[in-house]
C-alpha cells in the first residue's frame, strides 16, 4: 500500500508542476516557486558582492554595462512580445565586472549579472561579450535554477521511494539499491539535464543577442577560443557541459534559423 501511495503522490506532483521554456518551448518541471528561488538567489548575490573586488578597469566595466543593458532590453522586449510580461517583475538588472583571473560569468535569477575579468581577456568585441552575457541571461530566463532545485527535490523523493520499495530486503540489498540509484540520478538525470540546460542557454543566448542587434556568427569563433583554453575535457557523459565540439556544431546548426527568425527583430 505504501508503494502505491508513493507512486500516486509523485505522479500527482509531476502533473501539476510542469511549465515550458520561452523560445525553445521545452516542457520543464518546476517544483520550487519563483519567490523561493529569487529569495535564495538574492541572498547569495548579496553575500558574494560583499566580498567581491569590483574591477577598477572603467573601460571594460562600461562595456559590461553597455552590452548587459542591451541584452536586458532585448530580453524584456521578447518576453513582452510573447505575452510573458508578468515575468518582468522578477528582474532588477545589475551588471558587475569583478577582479578575478577566472574565466567565468553568471546571471542569477532576478537579473544579477557578474562577469569576471578573466573571461574579458578572451572577448575582443561587444558582439563576443554578448555571446557570454546572452548565454548567462538565458539561464535565468529559462529558470534553470528552479529546474535544478526541482530535480534535487525529485531525486530526494526517488531515494525515499527506493527505500520504500526495498523495505523488507536485507541491509546489503538496500545499500546497493541506494548506491545504484545515486549513480543513475547523477549520470542518468542530473548530468544530462545540466548539458541540456547549457545547450538550451546557447540557443536562447543566440536569440537574445540577435534581438539586441549583435552578430550571432561570432559565437562560433568565441567558443573556439574557449575550446583552445581547455587542455583536457572529461568524457561528455560525465560532464555537466556539452563538449566544445558538440557546442560549436550545434551553434553552427542553429545560426541560419536564428538569423532568419530574429534577425529583423
Amino acid at each position: 500500500m505504501k508503494k502505491i501511495i508513493a507512486m500516486l503522490a509523485v505522479a500527482a506532483m509531476l502533473l501539476t508542476s510542469c511549465g515550458s521554456v520561452p523560445i525553445t518551448g521545452r516542457k520543464q518541471l518546476n517544483l520550487v516557486s519563483d519567490q523561493e528561488v529569487l529569495a535564495a538567489s538574492l541572498q547569495q548575490y548579496a553575500s558574494f558582492m560583499q566580498t567581491a573586488a569590483i574591477s577598477t578597469n572603467k573601460t571594460k566595466s562600461a562595456q559590461v554595462t553597455r552590452v548587459g543593458q542591451r541584452i536586458a532590453a532585448a530580453t524584456e522586449a521578447y518576453l513582452s512580445a510573447v505575452g510573458l510580461q508578468d515575468e518582468l517583475q522578477n528582474y532588477a538588472w545589475e551588471f558587475n565586472l569583478v577582479q578575478s583571473d577566472e574565466v567565468n560569468a553568471w546571471c542569477m535569477p532576478g537579473g544579477k549579472i557578474v562577469v569576471y575579468e578573466g573571461i574579458m581577456n578572451l572577448v575582443s568585441s561587444d558582439d563576443e561579450l554578448a555571446v557570454v552575457i546572452g548565454h548567462e541571461v538565458a539561464h535565468a530566463v529559462a529558470k534553470h535554477s528552479n529546474e535544478r532545485m526541482s530535480q534535487q527535490v525529485l531525486a530526494e523523493y526517488g531515494a525515499a521511494a527506493v527505500g520504500i520499495f526495498t523495505s523488507g530486503k536485507s541491509a546489503a540489498t538496500q545499500q546497493i539499491a541506494q548506491q545504484v540509484y545515486g549513480l543513475g540520478a547523477q549520470y542518468g538525470v542530473m548530468q544530462p539535464f545540466s548539458r541540456k540546460h547549457e545547450s538550451e542557454a546557447d540557443k536562447m543566448g543566440l536569440v537574445l543577442m540577435t534581438i539586441a542587434g549583435y552578430n550571432p556568427d561570432v559565437a562560433v569563433t568565441f567558443w573556439q577560443k574557449m575550446a583552445a583554453t581547455t587542455t583536457q575535457e572529461p568524457p561528455e557523459f560525465m560532464s555537466s557541459h556539452p563538449s566544445h565540439a558538440t557546442r560549436i556544431s550545434d551553434i553552427q546548426k542553429w545560426l541560419p534559423e536564428v538569423k532568419k527568425q530574429y534577425g529583423g527583430a
